[in-house]
């Protein structure tokens, strides 16, 4: 796959690019806390919090992995499977479903359509499946920007859950 939208390139991923995603989750909390948000992803750079690598690894053997790259570096990345974690307290979608475990973009990049172009090539990839539904779970906190996000991507909420102080929300887009 080479699907290329504003100068990304969209290719799969695979165990050698844990270390890249491993640094954008990084980046991503020291963003984060930077604007005062210590209740998603806490204040630990991600690849030091406990599971954190070993769960990269395992997005990046076990499931589908695709990187985004911008003249050949890696600014993004998203995680498909096929439901959620089981560890989230989310119900089953009741029929087949891809579900993104995973995105994320190197706040470098901000503002470049990156997380948008790879959810367009998640649902892409959903319907070339053969499959009609594209989920995703998101820390639904702050001022909500980030279930904003998702909807100004197609996704419509669905359940709010908690889990523990953490809330979430779902978020499901139909792409027949």
């Amino acid at each position: 796959m080479n699907d290329t939208t504003h100068g990304i390139r969209i290719r799969p991923g695979s165990p050698a690019d844990a270390p890249a995603i491993l640094a954008m989750l990084d980046s991503a909390v020291v963003w984060m806390n930077d604007r005062g948000n210590t209740e998603q992803w806490g204040t630990t750079p991600y690849s030091q919090t406990s599971g954190g690598v070993a769960r990269v690894e395992r997005y990046t053997n076990e499931n589908a992995p695709y990187i985004a790259e911008l003249a050949g570096a890696p600014v993004g990345a998203l995680v498909l499977d096929h439901g959620p974690s089981p560890q989230m307290p989310i119900a089953p979608a009741g029929e087949p479903e891809r579900y993104v475990r995973l995105l994320v973009s190197d706040r470098r990049y901000a503002g470049r359509g990156i997380g948008a172009a790879l959810l367009a090539h998640a649902a892409e990839e959903t319907r070339r499946a053969g499959v009609e539904l594209l989920r995703v779970d998101c820390w639904a906190g702050g001022g909500g920007e980030l279930v904003a996000f998702y909807e100004r991507n197609g996704f419509t909420p669905a359940d709010r859950f908690l889990s523990g102080t953490w809330p979430g929300q779902v978020l499901a887009r139909r792409v027949v």
